[in-house]
């Protein structure tokens, strides 16, 4: 092997390490945009090109202001794929004004009040024998689980999201992206 590619592999584990240890280590960037830890949740979500409807969905749901706030909040952020993947004309739908309860509903089951690293969401699912339900600002209740190095959330109606980018820092708390919208009960 080339000595930068042994060189790219070592660095690679430092960080994977350094990730599952808690370590510092530098934001991801999220739909092709850096990620900054001195910018709140929505400084930072305007600028992932992954993330255009849910910020719309959040702007039409009145929910900016909350997101801008002190926190600390952990978002389990759907990719515009995710949304996609809904039924056709849901999320037309849910934007429309006379909707707006659902779309909040929906959007803050996305949400809890606190900073959870996956270091501390593996941590919980550990200590809880396999899974950890987690109280969301929505009221809803998400499962987590952990399946190898994977994280998932499992939402109230039995959708299952993987997270595909954890430990995105910011100033008020931390996003994690998911595959999937997560729902409450219907």
């Amino acid at each position: 092997m080339k000595l930068n590619t042994l060189r790219a592999i070592a660095l690679g584990t430092v960080l994977s390490m350094s990730a599952i240890a808690g370590v510092a280590y530098a934001n991801p960037d999220v739909g092709g945009a850096p990620m900054s830890e001195s910018k709140n949740i929505i400084e930072n979500a305007v600028n992932s090109k992954d993330h255009t409807t849910l910020v719309a969905a959040v702007k039409a749901a009145g929910l900016v202001e909350t997101l801008e706030g002190k926190g600390p909040f952990t978002v389990f952020a759907p990719t515009n794929e995710a949304f996609a993947a809904l039924p056709a004309g849901t999320v037309d739908n849910l934007l429309k004004p006379e909707n707006k309860a659902m779309l909040v509903k929906i959007l803050t089951c996305h949400v809890v009040a606190a900073k959870a690293l996956s270091t501390d969401v593996m941590a919980m699912v550990k200590a809880d024998g396999g899974q950890h339900v987690v109280d969301t600002v929505g009221g809803c209740k998400l499962t987590l689980k952990v399946d190898g190095k994977n994280v998932t959330v499992t939402d109230e109606s039995g959708g299952v999201a993987k997270v595909t980018i954890a430990d995105v820092i910011q100033s008020n708390g931390v996003i994690h992206v998911v595959d999937h919208v997560l729902l409450p009960k219907m």
